[in-house]
């Protein structure tokens, strides 16, 4: 049986979850993401348990628990002038920090640096740190790509999924890597991605089919129109299954401009789902819009926890 089948729907639908990754970054991120979870927009969002604005975002969702909020796990700390470290504070995690104490800047440096144990450490500090503000996370992802080894080849994937069935967390990882334009995962962890598939399968962690996204940065001569176009000639060549898309958006305000360097486009990603234009290309296209919270059900089904 395919995932679709699995989560009740046809093997031929095209089945989409829209994520608003970045989820307790900045007051700004956390206005935008509450709206497009409230109006049904979007799928869901995942919440940097580390950021300052992080406490806010997770009791907002504490009180919304019919709403799907995950974690995103953070060992990236990328603007100059706002940093943050780690959750943990009673063990060991210097290999994740800089000697500033802060996570580094980079997926590259983590990589070459974090040690597997202490990593597991802060996976596990960052779940504990949603529940005891009282949210009852919908499934886990990982910012900036820090966790797949995308850059020295030194992965993490064991510690996470060990961590995710822990939890009962499916977890944001495709299942299949594909050369067509909008795949966030790069062509050469196409192997990579069936063995860690294959591990994930094996301790009963629910992932994706597809993971999709346009770029993050504003790209050259790139307006609305434009970035709405592309949006919709990506949604056109979603392929049967399961695809979760990629959106980091913010209103527009001083404390966006004050960190940010991508303001325009974090406002051009807020704006995007709500764009009724691009409801109607949803609906013409025949894309259903679907929960993470189906994808955690199946997970706890599988392993006897129920909800």
């Amino acid at each position: 049986m395919t995932l679709a089948t699995l989560l009740g729907y046809n093997e031929g639908d095209r089945l989409l979850l829209v994520n608003a990754d970045d989820y307790g970054l900045s007051h700004s991120v956390n206005k935008a993401s509450q709206e497009l979870l409230e109006s049904g927009d979007i799928s869901s969002a995942t919440l940097m348990t580390p950021c300052a604005w992080a406490r806010e975002a997770a009791l907002w969702s504490a009180e919304r628990p019919q709403l799907d909020v995950g974690i995103h796990f953070t060992f990236t700390s990328e603007w100059g002038p706002y940093k943050w470290g780690p959750v943990t504070h009673n063990a060991d995690v210097s290999s994740l920090v800089t000697k500033e104490g802060y996570f580094p800047d980079d997926s590259k440096t983590f990589e070459e640096q974090a040690d597997a144990e202490q990593v597991k450490l802060e996976l596990i500090s960052q779940v504990e740190r949603a529940l005891a503000l009282g949210m009852s996370p919908s499934h886990a992802d990982n910012h900036m790509g820090s966790l797949y080894g995308l850059q020295t080849g030194n992965h993490f994937m064991a510690q996470v999924l060990e961590v995710c069935a822990m939890y009962g967390l499916p977890f944001r990882l495709p299942r299949y890597v594909t050369p067509e334009p909008g795949q966030v995962a790069p062509p050469h962890v196409e192997e990579q991605a069936r063995q860690v598939a294959a591990l994930a399968d094996s301790i009963g962690v629910v992932i994706l089919d597809y993971l999709v996204g346009l770029p993050f940065r504003k790209q050259e001569g790139e307006t609305y129109d434009s970035f709405k176009a592309a949006m919709k000639g990506m949604l056109t060549g979603l392929k049967p299954g399961v695809t979760e898309l990629i959106i980091h958006p913010s209103v527009d305000n001083e404390e966006l401009g004050v960190f940010h360097l991508e303001p325009e486009k974090r406002v051009m990603e807020y704006n995007i789902f709500r764009d009724e234009e691009i409801k109607r290309h949803l609906k013409n296209e025949g894309i259903k819009l679907i929960r993470w919270s189906e994808l955690r059900k199946l997970q706890r089904d599988r392993a006897g926890n129920g909800q």
